[in-house]
C-alpha cells in the first residue's frame, strides 16, 4: 500500500561529516526505492542530500527536488531527478515539500535540517497536518534534540499528547519499517 507515497527527507548537505552518515543516507535511498516509496527533498546534490537522492535514483525510485533560486545559483540541483521545482523563497520551498509529503524523515543535518524539523513539528502541533515525523537517530545524533523535545513536554510548554508526534528510530531499517506501518 506504500506505492506512490512520498517520503520527505530532511538532511544535511555538508561534505565534511563522518562517512557513517553517508552510508545511512545511501541505505535510506535504496530502501525508499525498493519499498515502493517516492522521495521529495530540497534538491541538493551535496552531502547526505546528494547521497540519498542518488541511491533512490540508482534503485529505480522517483525523486522530486524543490529548491530556491538562491540555492540553485549557489549549489545547483542534483542530476537525474524526475521533477525539479525552483521557487522564490525558503518558505515556499518548505511549504511545497510539506504538501507533497505523506511523511517526514529527519536524517542527521545542520541548522537547515533543524529549521525544517521545527517548522513541520510546529505545523503538526497547530493541526496543519497529521503526517508522521520519523527521526533517524543514527549513532545517537539526535539524542539532544529528542531530550529537548521531552523537556519541553515535561515542563508543560507542550502537551503530554504531543509525545506521539515523533517516532524515533536508531536504524534505517527501523525508519522504513515505521514509515510502512504508518502509511498503510
Amino acid at each position: 500500500m506504500t506505492q506512490g507515497k512520498y517520503l520527505c527527507v530532511y538532511c544535511g548537505a555538508s561534505e565534511r561529516v563522518n562517512p557513517q552518515y553517508y552510508k545511512a543516507a545511501e541505505k535510506l535511498g535504496k530502501l525508499i526505492a525498493t519499498n515502493g516509496f517516492n522521495m521529495v527533498y530540497g534538491g541538493g546534490r551535496f552531502g547526505l542530500m546528494g547521497r540519498v537522492s542518488n541511491a533512490v535514483i540508482a534503485n529505480g525510485g522517483h525523486v522530486v527536488g524543490i529548491t530556491t533560486e538562491q540555492l540553485d545559483a549557489r549549489e545547483g540541483v542534483q542530476d537525474g531527478l524526475d521533477q525539479v521545482y525552483v521557487v522564490d523563497t525558503m518558505h515556499t520551498r518548505k511549504q511545497q515539500m510539506s504538501e507533497k509529503a505523506d511523511a517526514f524523515i529527519i536524517m542527521p543535518g545542520g541548522f537547515g535540517t533543524l529549521d525544517e524539523f521545527f517548522e513541520i513539528l510546529t505545523w503538526k502541533q497547530l493541526n496543519l497536518h497529521q503526517k508522521p515525523i520519523i527521526i533517524a537517530n543514527i549513532d545517537n545524533y539526535w539524542d539532544p534534540l529528542v531530550s529537548l523535545f521531552h523537556h519541553v513536554i515535561d515542563t508543560d510548554f507542550a502537551r503530554k499528547e504531543h509525545e506521539s508526534f515523533l517516532h524515533v528510530e536508531t536504524t534505517i531499517d527501523g525508519v522504513i519499517k515505521t514509515a510502512k506501518s504508518l502509511l498503510k
